[in-house]
C-alpha cells in the first residue's frame, strides 16, 4: 500500500525543541491540544533534539510513538464479518426448520438439537490452542485456518441430501462447527489491531455484525429454500440446493480471505497498541496471561454474566422454531421471520452501543443497562408469546432482539477495558467459552422444560438466569485499563507541549494559524 492512502493519525515520538531550526507542534490523539485546536504533525529529522518524558501520574511512561490508520482495515473488516456471516448461517440451517430435518432424517428432537449445540460443544476444548494460535501465529493464520474449516464442512453436506445421510450431516456440521472457534474472538482483535481509539468499538461491533447477519440468513433462507413439502425426493432436492449454495459461497469466501487479510498494519493506531507492541516477545507467556484473567475479579464477573446473557440467546434461536411451531401450527416460515425480526433488531442495537461506547466510554453503564432490558424484553416476549397474535410476537421478539443481541459487542469491548494489556483473543476467547457452556445448559434444560411444561415455563426458567447476570454485573468494578493508557499518552503529549510553550518556543504552525 503506498504512502498516499495511509491516513497519518500523530507523529509522536516526544516532543523537540529547536536548535537553530523551528520545530513543528505536535498533535494529541485527538487531534487538539489544551492551547487550541489544529491538526498538524511533527517531521521526523535531525534538527531537533528529543526531550525525556515528564512524569506524570497515571503510571509508568512509554515513549510516544506515531500512529496511523489505514484504509485497508475497513476491507479486512468487511471480509472477517462475510466469512463469519457464512458460518453462523450454517448454524441455524437446521434448527429453524427443525420439524423438516426431523421427518427427513428420521430422527428426534435431541438429535436435531445437537447438529446446533455442536457449535457450543466444539468450542470448549477447542478455544484454548486456537486462543494460543492466535497470540503465537497471528490473526491471519488463524482467520485463515478458520475459513479453511468452513468451506470444507460445507462441501461435505453437499454429500447428505438423502435420509440415510444423517452421520455424514453431522460430520459436516462438526467441521463446520471447528471454524467458528476460529471466528468467535477476532472482533475485538481485529478492532484493537487495526482501528483508532474513537472507533474501535464501533469496528468491534461491525465485526459482530456479521455474525448476526449470517444468523439472520439462517433464520429467513432456509425455510423458503426448503418448503415443507410431502414428496421426500423433493425434499431432498430442495436440501441440495441449499447445501451447495451454503458451499459455493463458504469458497468464494475462503479465496477472499486468502487475498485480502492481513498480520497487523506497519504502524499501530493507537498508542496503547504500540505500547503493547513495546512488550518483547520472550516476556509474553500465555498461561501467564491466562492465569492473571483467572484472578482478574471483575473479568471472571463479567465472564459469567456474559455466558448467561449470550447462553439464553444461543438458546432462543435453536428452539424458536419449536417454540412457535407450538403456538402457530404451520408457520415455518413466520417463525424464520420471526429470527430475522430478533437479529436485525440485534444488528442496530449493536451498531447503537458501538457507537455511543466509543462517544460516550460507559462501558459498565451502558452494560448494565442493556442487561436489565434484555431480562425485561425476555419477560414481555415470554408472556405474549401464546395470545394468538403473531404481529405481538414480532414486536415483542424484536424489542428482545434490539436488547438481547446487542449486549454482544459490549461485553468485548468491555472485556477489552477490563484485561488490557492481555491478548484481546484471550478475553473474548474466554466470554465465549463460558457463553457455550451455558448455551449447551440451557438449550438442552429449556428443550426438556417445554417438553414437559411448555413455552411459558421453558422462557421463565432462561429470564432467572438473565436476572442473576443482571446482578452479578453490577458488581462488576470497572477498571478501564485501555481508556486510561490512551488518556496517560494524551496527558503526555499536552503537557509536554505546554512545557515547551512556557519555555518560549512557539510553532510557527500554530502561529500561522492564528491559534496563540
Amino acid at each position: 500500500m503506498s504512502a498516499q492512502d495511509d491516513l497519518p493519525r500523530e507523529w509522536m515520538g516526544g516532543l523537540d525543541r529547536a536548535r537553530g531550526n523551528d520545530c513543528s507542534q505536535i498533535t494529541t490523539p485527538t487531534g487538539k491540544s489544551s492551547l487550541g485546536e489544529y491538526n498538524h504533525h511533527l517531521p521526523l529529522g535531525d534538527s531537533c533534539e528529543t526531550l525525556e518524558p515528564s512524569i506524570i501520574e497515571t503510571g509508568p511512561l512509554f515513549p510516544l510513538m506515531e500512529t496511523k490508520l489505514y484504509k485497508r482495515r475497513w476491507l479486512m473488516l468487511f471480509t472477517f464479518s462475510v466469512y463469519s456471516m457464512s458460518n453462523a448461517f450454517m448454524w441455524l440451517q437446521y434448527g429453524i426448520i427443525s420439524n423438516i430435518f426431523m421427518r427427513f432424517y428420521n430422527i428426534g428432537t435431541l438429535a436435531i438439537d445437537w447438529l446446533s449445540m455442536i457449535y457450543f460443544l466444539t468450542y470448549i476444548p477447542f478455544i484454548l490452542p486456537v486462543m494460543w494460535a492466535l497470540d503465537n501465529r497471528g490473526i491471519r493464520y488463524v482467520v485463515l485456518v478458520g475459513s479453511a474449516f468452513n468451506c470444507i464442512g460445507a462441501w461435505i453436506k453437499t454429500s447428505t441430501a438423502h435420509p440415510d445421510m444423517f452421520a455424514m450431516t453431522f460430520l459436516g456440521q462438526f467441521v463446520c462447527s471447528v471454524a467458528t472457534v476460529f471466528i468467535l474472538g477476532i472482533p475485538s482483535r481485529l478492532a484493537s489491531l487495526w482501528f483508532g481509539q474513537q472507533e474501535v468499538s464501533t469496528a468491534c461491533s461491525i465485526g459482530v455484525l456479521g455474525n448476526q447477519m449470517g444468523i439472520a440468513i439462517g433464520f429467513l433462507v432456509p425455510p423458503i429454500l426448503v418448503p415443507n413439502v410431502d414428496d421426500i425426493n423433493e425434499l431432498a432436492h430442495h436440501i441440495r440446493i441449499m447445501f451447495y449454495i451454503s458451499a459455493g459461497v463458504a469458497t468464494i469466501i475462503f479465496i477472499l480471505v486468502v487475498i485480502v487479510f492481513q498480520e497487523r498494519p506497519e504502524i499501530p493506531p493507537t498508542q496503547a497498541q504500540a505500547q503493547a507492541r513495546s512488550i518483547p516477545p520472550d516476556e509474553y507467556s500465555y498461561t501467564a496471561s491466562i492465569l492473571r484473567l483467572l484472578r482478574n475479579k471483575p473479568f471472571m464477573l463479567l465472564v459469567v454474566s456474559y455466558g448467561l446473557n449470550v447462553g439464553c440467546f444461543y438458546a432462543v434461536s435453536t428452539l424458536l422454531n419449536r417454540m412457535i411451531i407450538e403456538h402457530y401450527p404451520g408457520e415455518e416460515v413466520n417463525a424464520g421471520r420471526i429470527g430475522l425480526t430478533i437479529v436485525i433488531a440485534g444488528m442496530v442495537g449493536s451498531l447503537i452501543c458501538g457507537i455511543w461506547l466509543d462517544k460516550t466510554k460507559t462501558y459498565k453503564q451502558t452494560t448494565l443497562l442493556v442487561y436489565l432490558l434484555s431480562l425485561i424484553g425476555m419477560l414481555v416476549y415470554a408472556f405474549t408469546l401464546n395470545l394468538g397474535h403473531l404481529w405481538v410476537v414480532f414486536i415483542t421478539a424484536g424489542v428482545l432482539g434490539f436488547f438481547m443481541t446487542g449486549y454482544l459487542p459490549l461485553g468485548f469491548e468491555f472485556a477489552v477495558e477490563l484485561t488490557y494489556p492481555e491478548s484481546e483473543g484471550t478475553s473474548s476467547g474466554l466470554l465465549n467459552c463460558s457463553a457455550q457452556i451455558f448455551g449447551i445448559i440451557f438449550t438442552i434444560s429449556q428443550g426438556k422444560i417445554i417438553d414437559r411444561w411448555g413455552t411459558l415455563a421453558g422462557n421463565i426458567f432462561l429470564c432467572l438466569f438473565l436476572l442473576i447476570g443482571s446482578v452479578m454485573t453490577g458488581f462488576i468494578k470497572a477498571d478501564l485499563r485501555r481508556q486510561r493508557a490512551n488518556l496517560q499518552a494524551e496527558s503526555q503529549t499536552a503537557s509536554k507541549m505546554t512545557a515547551d510553550l512556557e519555555g518560549g518556543v512557539s510553532p510557527p504552525e500554530v502561529l500561522k494559524e492564528g491559534k496563540l
